[in-house]
């Protein structure tokens, strides 16, 4: 009986043994399954926020057993990259951690999440994203030069409301120019889109040379590019070329190894811009956040069905900003 009751408690004492793991050897597990289970343009992304926490922590990654990890660690951790990057991403990287900590919990690794113990750090108002006004909006589009992809990106962002990733990932499947109409599935929240095209927009795909392959991109070059950071920051050479915003710079302070400056318009705005023009012409607020995609369970609930009339009454309210390019734009077209 004590002889049985020996090896009960070494076998215990080796099970728990042999379940211990580091942080780091944690975290590259943990990675190397995300490589395998999540898409290619998302794992660079976990995988920078594990390397620059493992970073952070230095020895005390290696050394220590994940189960001493605890909030502090977190908190001081999300403190050290609020000094380098704005609060959104900060948050993010959060949101990382919350998920590589929550599945070692789930796998009897942590008792708690030391992670969600961690709050993300509050916007501030300086960081809030404005609307453009319709002279910036023609800035934007007279700083896009002859480059006919942005063209089509703002004018897409503004009159479709969508996001970035959304837009650029567009193939000709989506768009319909016998109907006049748009359709696809917003990648981040699994909506299907199906919007009106309103003039301005079928002037620009009809201007675009024809493709038989409905499978091929709208904008090749755009969507040939994993990374929707890479994107916003094109875009923000942009706004910089229309007065806009700063150019970044390398001296002093500035630069890569510097916090991140924070500016209020960034593709994103165009979302706004269009939630604010269509209000300005009248169409209702609830109707202006399902059209954008900003929907609450009682707008979706209103709109579950909404009628074509309905939606090409709301955006024909909106205003010509591309009427100073469409000379520019045929000229292209006809080049092309």
């Amino acid at each position: 009986m004590i002889a049985q009751g020996v090896r009960d408690v070494v076998l215990r004492f080796s099970a728990k043994e042999l379940q211990r793991e580091t942080i780091k050897t944690w975290c590259d597990r943990w990675l190397k399954t995300k490589k395998a289970e999540v898409e290619e343009s998302t794992y660079p992304s976990y995988k920078v926020v594990i390397t620059r926490f493992l970073d952070f922590l230095g020895e005390r990654a290696i050394n220590r057993d994940i189960a001493t990890l605890d909030s502090t660690d977190i908190d001081r951790f999300r403190n050290h990259e609020a000094t380098q990057l704005s609060r959104g991403t900060v948050n993010l990287r959060l949101t990382v951690l919350r998920i590589c900590f929550g599945e070692a919990v789930r796998q009897g690794l942590l008792t708690s999440n030391p992670a969600a113990k961690v709050d993300n750090l509050k916007s501030s108002a300086e960081s809030k994203r404005r609307a453009f006004t319709l002279d910036e909006v023609r800035r934007i589009l007279r700083a896009c030069g002859d480059d006919h992809e942005w063209r089509g990106l703002v004018l897409c962002g503004l009159y479709l409301g969508q996001r970035l990733g959304d837009l650029a990932r567009l193939t000709w499947r989506a768009i319909d120019l016998e109907q006049d109409e748009i359709a696809f599935t917003a990648k981040k929240t699994g909506r299907r889109v199906l919007l009106p095209l309103v003039p301005q927009l079928v002037d620009y795909f009809s201007a675009l040379p024809a493709n038989d392959d409905p499978n091929a991109p709208i904008f090749p070059r755009s969507a040939a590019i994993k990374s929707t950071g890479t994107l916003s920051n094109q875009f923000r050479d942009i706004l910089v070329e229309a007065g806009l915003a700063e150019p970044y710079t390398t001296n002093g302070k500035k630069g890569r190894s510097a916090a991140r400056e924070t500016i209020d318009v960034s593709f994103h705005s165009l979302r706004h811009t269009a939630t604010s023009m269509l209000k300005a012409a009248g169409v209702s607020n609830a109707l202006a956040m399902a059209i954008i995609g900003h929907e609450s369970e009682a707008v979706s609930r209103q709109y579950t069905h909404l009628g074509n009339d309905m939606l090409r009454n709301a955006m024909a309210k909106l205003p010509d900003v591309s009427a100073t390019t469409k000379a520019t734009r045929g000229k292209r077209g006809a080049n092309r």
